[in-house]
Order: C-alpha cells, then sequence, then structure tokens
C-alpha cells in the first residue's frame, strides 16, 4: 500500500470508528402513514456453525442494532454475517400499517450493488477475449462520444470511476425532487446522452469521482458486445449459475417490488410516505436490482472466491488506482480499514426507503450482507452502515 493509499485510507477509517462506537454503545405507493416507534416490533436473531470465541462477530453489538426497530427511523432490517462463525437477525414490521413482523427472506431494491454485478460481466467477458480493459469504450460503442471528447475514457476508467464523464439527465436529485416523478420513465441511452454532450469534466484517469453514469455506459457495452438484453446477461452469466433464484431486474419500468417485501417509507413534505412502488429503470446498470440478503450474500462468497471472474482479475477489480486526490474504489468495491488493520471491501446500495449492504474481508473470514428499510437511506449512509455492519468485523 503507497502512502498515498494510507493517506486516503485514514479518513475513511477514522470515520467508522467514531460512528461504530458513538452508535453500538449507544400500502399504497404516497399515501401517509401515522409512525409509532417500536410498535409491532419483533426481533429474531440466529447463531450458526458454532461461533468462535476468539475471532467471531460482535455479536452483541449487533442484536442491539436491531433492538427498536421499528425506531422512527428504520422500520425493518435483515442481517446475514457469515465466514468464521455465522450469524443472521431479522428486526421490524414489513408493513407500518399491518405491524406484520419483518421477512427473513424478503426481497428488496438492492440499490447500487448492482454496479458489482455489471463490473463482474465486464470483467467476464475481458476474461473471454471480447473486450480489453485499456481499450477506449468508444471501440465497443463507436459514436458514443462528441469530438469534445479529444481522449476517450477506456474501459478501465469506467470500472474505476475515473472517466471524466458528467453525470446525465435525471428525475430529479433529491428524494422530494424525485417522488413526483416516480412513475415517469426515463432511458438508460437519453441519460447517457444528456451527458456525453456536456462534453469531458476531467481528463480520464486523473482523479476519482464516483458516479451512475459509469456503470450506465458499461451496461451498453455489454449490450453491444453480446448482442443481448444487459439483464439477460445477467441472469445466463451470474444469477442463475451461482442459485440466486429470487433476484433480477423489474420489467422495463415496472415499479413493483413481485414476490414477498418489505415496503418502504421516507419523509416526504414532513409525513411519513410509502415509496415502495417506484420506477427505476433510469438506474438500471448502476442501480436496479432486486435481491434477497441470501442472494447476495451467495454472490459475494462465489465472487471472493474466484467463481465469478477469475483471481487475476479478481486482483484487478480489488485495486484502487493511484489517482490525484481523494480514491478509495478499484472496480465497484470500496476499500476500507479499521483501526486494527482490518481491509474490507464493501458496495453499499441506497434507493427511496432502502438501503444495502454487502461488505467482506478478502479471505472471506467475515461477510456481511443486509437490507435495512429506512427514511435515511438516500442520505449520509455511513451511520447506517456503523450501525449494522461495522459491528460484524468488531472482533
Amino acid at each position: 500500500m503507497t502512502a498515498r493509499t494510507r493517506a486516503r485510507t485514514r479518513a475513511r477509517t477514522a470515520v467508522a470508528s467514531a460512528l461504530l462506537a458513538a452508535l453500538v454503545a449507544g400500502p399504497l405507493a404516497g399515501a401517509a402513514v401515522a409512525v409509532q416507534p417500536g410498535a409491532g416490533s419483533s426481533v429474531a436473531a440466529a447463531s450458526a456453525g458454532g461461533v468462535p470465541a476468539d475471532g467471531g462477530p460482535d455479536v452483541a453489538a449487533l442484536e442491539k442494532a436491531l433492538v427498536g426497530i421499528p425506531d422512527g427511523d428504520v422500520s425493518a432490517a435483515l442481517v446475514r454475517v457469515g465466514g468464521r462463525g455465522r450469524w443472521t437477525g431479522t428486526a421490524g414490521v414489513r408493513d407500518l400499517r399491518t405491524g406484520a413482523p419483518a421477512l427473513e427472506h424478503a426481497r428488496f431494491r438492492a440499490g447500487s450493488t448492482t454496479k458489482v454485478v455489471t463490473a463482474a460481466l465486464v470483467l467476464q467477458l475481458v476474461a473471454e477475449g471480447r473486450v480489453e480493459l485499456d481499450a477506449p469504450v468508444t471501440r465497443y460503442l463507436p459514436g458514443l462520444l462528441p469530438d469534445s471528447f479529444t481522449e476517450p475514457p477506456t474501459v478501465r476508467h469506467l470500472l474505476t470511476y475515473t472517466s471524466g464523464l458528467k453525470p446525465g439527465a435525471n428525475l430529479g436529485s433529491t428524494t422530494e425532487e424525485m417522488y413526483p416523478n416516480r412513475f415517469r420513465t426515463l432511458s438508460p441511452r437519453r441519460v447517457v446522452a444528456t451527458a456525453v454532450a456536456k462534453g469531458p469534466a476531467f481528463t480520464p484517469g486523473e482523479r476519482q469521482k464516483y458516479q451512475n453514469i459509469d456503470y450506465t455506459v458499461l451496461g451498453l457495452l455489454i449490450e453491444k458486445v453480446t448482442d443481448d438484453r444487459y439483464e439477460d446477461q445477467a441472469d445466463v452469466r451470474i444469477f442463475r449459475p451461482l442459485g440466486m433464484r429470487h433476484t433480477g431486474f423489474p420489467a422495463g419500468p415496472d415499479p413493483r417490488i413481485h414476490g414477498p417485501h418489505h415496503r418502504a417509507y421516507t419523509d416526504i413534505g414532513g409525513r411519513t410516505t410509502d415509496v415502495t412502488e417506484w420506477n427505476m429503470s433510469d438506474r438500471w446498470a448502476a442501480g436496479n436490482m432486486i435481491s434477497t440478503t441470501a442472494d447476495l450474500e451467495r454472490f459475494l462468497v462465489a465472487l471472493f472466491r474466484g467463481r465469478v471472474v477469475p483471481r487475476p482479475l479478481l486482483d484487478q477489480m480489488l485495486d484502487v488506482p493511484d489517482v490525484e486526490g481523494d480514491a478509495s474504489y478499484g472496480m465497484a468495491w470500496e476499500r476500507f480499514v479499521l483501526d486494527d488493520g482490518t481491509e474490507i471491501w464493501g458496495k453499499t446500495g441506497s434507493r427511496p426507503g432502502y438501503h444495502t449492504v454487502l461488505a467482506a474481508t478478502r479471505d472471506l473470514s467475515r461477510t456481511v450482507v443486509y437490507s435495512v428499510n429506512a427514511k435515511s437511506a438516500r442520505e449520509d449512509g455511513f451511520p447506517l452502515v456503523a450501525r449494522f455492519a461495522l459491528p460484524a468485523f468488531n472482533r
């Protein structure tokens, strides 16, 4: 690890430690809902596999994180911890109106954890010799960029958020702005067209800026190279081979989550509002996946074992580029280092009312996947990470 990389991780480490200490210690869409924190709450937790006395997760902190849900922000939480010792926890309600208990295998909007699937698909194409990481994206998507791009980004630049592309059109920058447009359709191709029309923000590879547009372009690349729909490639290459039977994408603009799921809520105009039904097709390859914690855990473990992409490419996936300024992302994954030196690779995903995390040590000695229904899901997600994920790594 270079001096620059060490410096980049210190701030994130300090924030993680401070939040962990503070937080562990201490249905019709659009309908307003009266919230009574704690009402109808249920908590179920289980350990299996013989959690070791030395090196297991902090079960007390994990259990404490679930107490009191629903609590005014979080209405339901599903947590799965694996590695050396296993722990699962389910808390809260699936519907604030009925108070019905949360479902351990509920489906949910997985948000930007979709990007890890997209990155894996691209790396599979690299392994097959159909895509080159350091080739310009215009080799695969000719005509994508206007003349203002004198230096087109490479596939690697897109994967590592260093492309220099500007964001495209959106239906609002805040949940309150997006809410009236939640059933409108903004196609990914339109998003990309409006982004590239703005010209570059910076020279590719110069610095890192996390954003959706890079992975939306990668979705188009996957479709062009395979002559197939992105969703179908995800299904035949990853979901089906790994037995992820409850993971997939909505059919076009379908705003519903099919199968058992929890209602999602956020505050709109000062009222707790049901935001479960939402057309998120514009997020597509960057954030439109629906899944379960069991399926995402299966994917996480298979990926880190080298069963999804070859290990040499996995090494590149988990490598932070050396660029100007702060950088903490490899290809989709973000790197965290705790006070004790534990290195964690994680990915968050947030949609209105849904917050998701995948995280693991490289050797899989500890994994955690969670889905939390929280009104704060699209705000700074680190308090949720500190509450529901970091205790898994606190040994």
